[in-house]
C-alpha cells in the first residue's frame, strides 16, 4: 500500500534554492512517525519539559558533558583508529555541560515512544524505565566492569553488521558507487563555486591533512587531496545547516591512492540547556569536539572543528563501521533489554567523567526517588508520560498542518 505521505522530489537544487526542499524534507520525515516527530524536535523536547509537571522535580546532576538530544538514533556502534567496535553516543550536535538527567529523560521519551509505535502496552513502558534506571545506576557505579545486562538481538545485529564492513560497504551504501565518485541526485546536490574553492583550501591545510592520515595510521608526509564533494541532504533537525560529502585521497608508499569519506556538518549554539557557569568552548565546533572526547572517544579522536565559510564546522571520517541504530519493531523482552542496555551506554559516557565520590552522590540522588509501586525516580516517570503526552499532540498538530500544506 502507498504510503499517504507525499515525498518531496529534489533535482539538485541550486544553492540559493536550498531552504525550502530543506524544510519540506524536515517536514516530511517529521510526520513519518511519532517516533520520529520525537528525534526531530529537540526545541520542543525541552520548551515541554520546562513547563512539565515534573520539571521542579527533576534533580540537578553533576555538572558534565551530556549529549543533550539522547534518542535511540544518537546511539550506534562506531568504530576506533584499531577497529574495534562498541556502541557510544553518535551525535554530539547538542551536547553540553549539562544536567545529566536530562539525557535520561531525552532517552525514557525514546523508549516509550519506540514501544508504542511498536504497539507494545504501557506496562512494557513501565517496566522499561525501571530497566533503564538499573542500567544507568550500573554504569554509575562501575563504568569499568558493570553489567549492562543482556545484550539485545537489535544491538547484536548492528555490531555483526558493523564487524563486517569495509570501504567498499560504506561507498555503496552512502555514495551508490564503490568507484570513489559522489553521485549527484537526491541525497547529494552540486556545490556553488565558493563551497568548492573553500573546501579545496580545506584540504590543503596541513593540520586537517594530518587528521585525515592520523585517522588512518598514514605517515604525515604523504600527500592528500581533495577527490570530490557535494552538499550533503541528510539528517533531521540539522536540516538547513551547511553538510557536506567529501571523498579524500591519500597517496601510499607505493604510489597508490586509498580513500576516506569525511563529512563536514555546520555547528551551530545549542538547543540544550547549559549548566550554571560552564566553561565551554566559545567555538560550537570545538564544542562538539570537546563533546566527543569526553563522551564517545571512538568518536571524538577523529573529529576536528574547522572553519570554513565564515561558520564553525566539525569534519570527521565516517568510519565502515559508524551505523545507526534504527528500531523499526520491538516485543516486550526486546523493549526492556534494551532499555537497560543503551541506558549503560550513557552512563558509562557519563560516568567516566566523574570521579568515584560524584558517582557515588549522584547514584544516592537516583536512588532516593524509588520508592513507589513502580520502581522507577517519580521525576523520570512523570517527565516521561507529560512529554509523551504532548509530543503525541504536536506530533498529529504537525501532520494535520502538512496534510493541508501538501
Amino acid at each position: 500500500m502507498r504510503s499517504p505521505l507525499t515525498e518531496v522530489r529534489l533535482t539538485m537544487p541550486l544553492p540559493t534554492d536550498r531552504t525550502a526542499v530543506l524544510e519540506a524534507t524536515r517536514t516530511l520525515k517529521m510526520a513519518r512517525s511519532a517516533h520520529a516527530y520525537v528525534r526531530g524536535n529537540t526545541a520542543k523536547f525541552y520548551e515541554w519539559l520546562a513547563g512539565s509537571p515534573a520539571a521542579r522535580r527533576v534533580p540537578e546532576g553533576p555538572a558534565i558533558w551530556i549529549c543533550g538530544d539522547c534518542h535511540l538514533g544518537n546511539l550506534g556502534p562506531l568504530a576506533n583508529g584499531d577497529g574495534r567496535v562498541e556502541i557510544q553516543i553518535r551525535d554530539l550536535d547538542q551536547a553540553v555541560i549539562g544536567n545529566p538527567a536530562h539525557d535520561l529523560i531525552r532517552l525514557g521519551l525514546s523508549l516509550a515512544t519506540a514501544a508504542r509505535g511498536s504497539d507494545l502496552p504501557g506496562v512494557t513502558t513501565a517496566r522499561m524505565m525501571e530497566e533503564m534506571i538499573d542500567g544507568y545506576a550500573a554504569a554509575i557505579h562501575d563504568p569499568t566492569s558493570g553489567d549492562p545486562g543482556v545484550e539485545p538481538e537489535v544491538v547484536r545485529s548492528i555490531k555483526r553488521a558493523a564487524l563486517g564492513r569495509r570501504w567498499r560497504h560504506l561507498a555503496k551504501e552512502r555514495l551508490e558507487a564503490i568507484e570513489p565518485r559522489i553521485p549527484l541526485g537526491k541525497k547529494f546536490w552540486a556545490l556553488a563555486a565558493d563551497e568548492r574553492a573553500a573546501l579545496e583550501q580545506l584540504f590543503a591545510d596541513p593540520a586537517v591533512a594530518h587528521l585525515i592520515l592520523s585517522m588512518k595510521g598514514k605517515p604525515a608526509d604523504r600527500e592528500v587531496r581533495l577527490v570530490d564533494a557535494a552538499y550533503w541532504m541528510k539528517g533531521c533537525s540539522s536540516l538547513g545547516l551547511l553538510r557536506y560529502a567529501a571523498i579524500v585521497g591519500m597517496k601510499t608508499s607505493k604510489g597508490r591512492w586509498s580513500y576516506a569519506l569525511v563529512d563536514l556538518k555546520e555547528a551551530t549554539a545549542p538547543i540544550a540547556p547549559a549548566a550554571a557557569a560552564a566553561a565551554m568552548p566559545a567555538d560550537n565546533g570545538d564544542r562538539v569536539v570537546a563533546a566527543a572526547r569526553a563522551l564517545s572517544p571512538h568518536l571524538g579522536t577523529r573529529m576536528k572543528a574547522v572553519r570554513m565559510l565564515g561558520r564553525s564546522l566539525f569534519i570527521r571520517e565516517l568510519a565502515p563501521q559508524d551505523l545507526k541504530l534504527e528500531v523499526d519493531q520491538f516485543n516486550h523482552a526486546e523493549a526492556v533489554r534494551s532499555a537497560r542496555y543503551l541506558a549503560f551506554v550513557v552512563g558509562k559516557a557519563h560516568a567516566r567523567q566523574m570521579d568515584s565520590a560524584t558517582r557515588e552522590a549522584w547514584i544516592t540522588v537516583l536512588e532516593a526517588d524509588r520508592r513507589g509501586a513502580i520502581d522507577t525516580p517519580s521525576w523520570l516517570w512523570e517527565s516521561v508520560v507529560s512529554l509523551a503526552g504532548s509530543h503525541e499532540a504536536g506530533y498529529l498538530d504537525h501532520c494535520r498542518r502538512y496534510a493541508l500544506a501538501a
